[in-house]
């Protein structure tokens, strides 16, 4: 939502106690005429004049590019002016859309919701909700907002509980609401640092001068107010949204920012703290519902918030409204909705009504939607954005070594020529990430509200192509495959320590790098498009300017004139060939790997890392009986069991290390596990395979595609995890333990299911050589698995008649259901 100022407080709402006969009518007049009035207002203020348009319109915070008629298409963008008036000039933002009211009994104090709807600003500061009731004298609007109350509660199928939640790690919350990016939006609450002038012990500043910075400093920065919070939620319901705030608000702009449960928990808990509302829950009554759903229709609160069983009442159009002079932009009207907006907000909203007909380029749609989305708020593209100086020492890293670059996200400008669209996409819609010492996590809003980003960015960022002459591994003639061996030697060689030593500052492969901790060279032929990676090994400072980046090729020359006749193309051609070898590459001179084993003694534990058995999100889990077993994370799949002793990690791999089975695993398939089909004879959706030859993931969103995503995981008071994640619209948690059963040692494997419709689903039990062994037990040579009672379906994989397939149909009732497998792994 715009960052929308008040003038001025109203006073507070009467205390209840008021009396329901106290003369609960509406105006008699209709709806929509309010509406008319309203946009009456704008256009009668057309010939009064206003000011020029500027760069920058102060009707918006941030360091934005916009000029006023420009912000004024945002603030009507994001006032949801089109719900109600048509003939407004199409958007070129997504349609920002009202929290959804289906459970909001649930999320939010009724005393809350009440004093809001009565007086929205009052309670909310900056609120982009509409005063409904302004005309309405005092006892009338809450009389109103009480019926009103009523009607929404009764639309829940749970109630509210304000009981504070035990055992709230509340210094992680404040400390987590400070680095993962809460401030970029609404600024910091508390000191986190002895002085903000430092950030992880390194100056923020380096002294020089940066006109960019100082810029920022007289532009008001983006800071949503947060103090309705604590009235408005419990911890639980709070720690709800934060974990999933697109289920609520799936056009809003709060974004998700990837939190686990318990980081959810810790920031509601320090948000909420003490002040947590204790509101007693309550009870619809059935004639206050009825009186309040006849508000709810007859105000049109349904042209925002839909619900199942109203419908809205037909738009206004703005051509015919003519020479009214109040409306819903005046303070002072008699019968409209109020909206608390400054006199510059105002003036904006006229200077876009008078440029109805423009057009927007798309410079025009980037800038507003990095605008409107509040990216300005972190990143810079070309001369606008930007991380303000009040909020800049929140922007911290784990390695201080890598100045700005290790804090600070990545500038914008020419990111459309940067990034391969598909990794653009991994960024934007599934939360890819590869700046590991960066505390600052980049927000997800869904491909519904971003949608159209990358196709724009690919337009307008381009640069003069350049021709990399790769060669092939598996050249025809001799001198082809000799040629490829040479480029080959002379990439790892320029990136080892004898060359350019890229891998002082980068990881290479999961392996730690030797000096700083930057960013892992292997997803460099994954991310980047060849143009750019070209341009900026030559000069990165072009790209960003204080980077501590050294140019290696200075003025276009070869520093290692001996490495491929010294020659600047061939060498980078060299390192970007190497580099596109991925993980099949060998290492270069100057790593150093740490291997441990990792033992289970008295309690499970589970390891998180890269793992050849489960894939980039692996997580490791033992057992004190000897039994392990590995899950991708990436794609909700149990992907290897083995007996024996735990892991071995490589410490100086990514993150907490990459890990393997201390013992010979039996492996499972790391596709995804739930998948509803079309029919019974589509094909189960694989994962896409990269090899030398297709280095680059073809279906980057392949999970997410398939609707599965991970919701982290839970530990109870054994150490065991459960696991969550959604296939569509099913919850699902996935818990194993180890069990002895007749002197062998298996897993039980239990799912919870809830679903709020019947629904059927698919689920990928086994691949291999199956054998059946009875109704409900079956083998694939290293596994031996027994499945609950249903259908089942056995089919060949592909080509090969040895290889196939087993498949449950589970028919999910609604509500929570629950299935057992047990897992028995087999000796060789």
């Amino acid at each position: 939502m715009p960052h929308v100022r008040e003038p001025s407080m109203k006073s507070g709402i009467m205390k209840r106690g008021i009396s329901l006969s106290a003369g609960i009518k509406l105006a008699k007049h209709r709806w929509w005429e309010p509406f008319q009035l309203s946009l009456g207002l704008l256009v009668s203020v057309l010939a009064m004049g206003a000011a020029e348009a500027a760069s920058g319109s102060i009707s918006l915070a941030g360091n934005h590019p916009l000029t006023q008629p420009q912000a004024g298409d945002v603030l009507i963008a994001e006032l949801q002016c089109a719900a109600c008036h048509d003939g407004l000039k199409r958007s070129s933002l997504p349609q920002k859309t009202a929290p959804d009211l289906a459970n909001v009994g649930a999320r939010i104090s009724p005393e809350y919701l009440r004093e809001f709807l009565a007086d929205p600003s009052s309670v909310h500061e900056g609120t982009t909700m509409p005063d409904m009731l302004g005309s309405m004298p005092q006892a009338e609007r809450e009389a109103v907002a009480e019926v009103l109350t009523h009607f929404l509660i009764a639309q829940s199928t749970s109630v509210f509980a304000s009981e504070a939640s035990p055992g709230i790690d509340v210094l992680q919350g404040k400390a987590l609401f400070h680095s993962v990016g809460c401030v970029a939006c609404h600024g910091p609450r508390d000191a986190t640092t002895d002085s903000l002038s430092k950030t992880n012990g390194e100056e923020v500043f380096d002294g020089e001068e940066d006109d960019e910075a100082l810029a920022r400093v007289d532009v008001e920065p983006i800071a949503f107010r947060l103090d309705h919070v604590a009235k408005k939620y419990s911890v639980k319901s709070l720690s709800e949204f934060l974990f999933q705030p697109l289920l609520v608000r799936s056009g809003g702009r709060m974004p998700d920012m990837k939190l686990t449960p318990e980081e959810s928990l810790a920031i509601a808990g320090y948000l909420v703290g003490e002040e947590s509302s204790r509101s007693v829950s309550l009870v619809p009554q059935e004639p206050l519902v009825a009186l309040g759903e006849k508000y709810f229709r007859e105000l049109n609160c349904v042209a925002c918030h839909s619900l199942p069983s109203i419908s809205p009442s037909p738009v206004v159009e703005l051509r015919k409204i003519e020479n009214l002079e109040t409306g819903c932009l005046s303070e002072s009207s008699e019968r409209s909705p109020r909206f608390t907006l400054d006199n510059a907000q105002v003036q904006a909203i006229r200077a876009s009504l008078r440029n109805a007909t423009e057009v927007d380029t798309d410079n025009t749609v980037i800038a507003k939607t990095l605008t409107a989305f509040h990216c300005i708020a972190c990143h810079v593209r070309d001369d606008f954005g930007g991380v303000h100086e009040t909020h800049n020492a929140y922007f911290t890293t784990s390695d201080p070594k890598l100045g700005d670059d290790g804090r600070i996200p990545p500038p914008l400008t020419l990111v459309g020529a940067k990034l391969r669209d598909a990794w653009m996409k991994k960024v934007l819609f599934d939360g890819e990430s590869v700046r590991h010492y960066m505390a600052t996590r980049m927000p997800q809003y869904g491909a519904e509200n971003l949608g159209h980003l990358p196709d724009v960015f690919s337009r307008l960022d381009v640069l003069e192509s350049v021709e990399m002459n790769i060669p092939s591994s598996e050249g025809r003639s001799a001198s082809e495959r000799e040629h490829e061996k040479v480029v080959r030697a002379g990439g790892r060689e320029l990136i080892g320590d004898k060359g350019v030593n890229c891998i002082a500052c980068h990881q290479f492969n999961g392996k730690a790098a030797t000096a700083n901790q930057g960013m892992d060279l292997m997803t460099s032929y994954e991310r980047l498009q060849p143009a750019w990676f070209s341009r900026y090994l030559r000069n990165p400072g072009e790209f960003r300017p204080r980077t501590i980046m050294p140019a290696a090729w200075p003025d276009g020359v070869a520093a290692f004139t001996t490495i491929l006749e010294g020659s600047t193309d061939k060498q980078i051609e060299a390192i970007w060939y190497y580099l596109s070898l991925g993980t099949s590459a060998a290492d270069p001179s100057g790593i150093r790997a740490v291997s441990t084993e990792l033992s289970v003694i008295d309690h499970a534990v589970a390891f998180r890392g890269r793992s050849r058995v489960a894939g980039f999100r692996g997580i490791a889990v033992g057992f004190p009986e000897k039994l392990s077993y590995a899950f991708n994370a990436e794609t909700g799949t149990l992907t290897a069991l083995w007996l024996g002793e735990f892991i071995r990690v490589n410490w100086s791999g990514q993150g907490s290390g990459d890990f393997n089975p201390a013992r010979d695993p039996a492996v499972l398939a790391q596709d995804v596990s739930f998948v509803q089909l079309a029919s019974d004879d589509s094909p189960w959706p694989l994962m896409p395979i990269m090899t030398k030859e297709a280095p680059t993931n073809p279906d980057p969103l392949y999970p997410k595609n398939l609707g599965y995503q991970f919701h982290g995981y839970e530990l109870d008071d054994s150490f065991v995890p459960t696991f969550n994640y959604r296939c569509g619209t099913i919850e699902i948690e996935d818990r194993s333990v180890a069990i002895e059963s007749e002197e062998k040692l298996q897993l039980k494997r239990v799912f919870r299911f809830e679903t709020t419709l019947p629904q059927t689903v698919w689920f990928r039990a086994l691949t291999g050589e199956i054998v059946k062994e009875t109704e409900r037990t079956f083998r694939d040579g290293r596994i031996r698995l027994t499945i609950p009672a249903t259908e089942t379906k056995i089919r060949s994989l592909g080509d090969d008649s040895t290889r196939s397939e087993l498949l449950l149909r589970l028919q999910l009732p609604q509500g929570k259901s629950s299935l057992e497998f047990i897992y028995e792994p087999l000796a060789k």
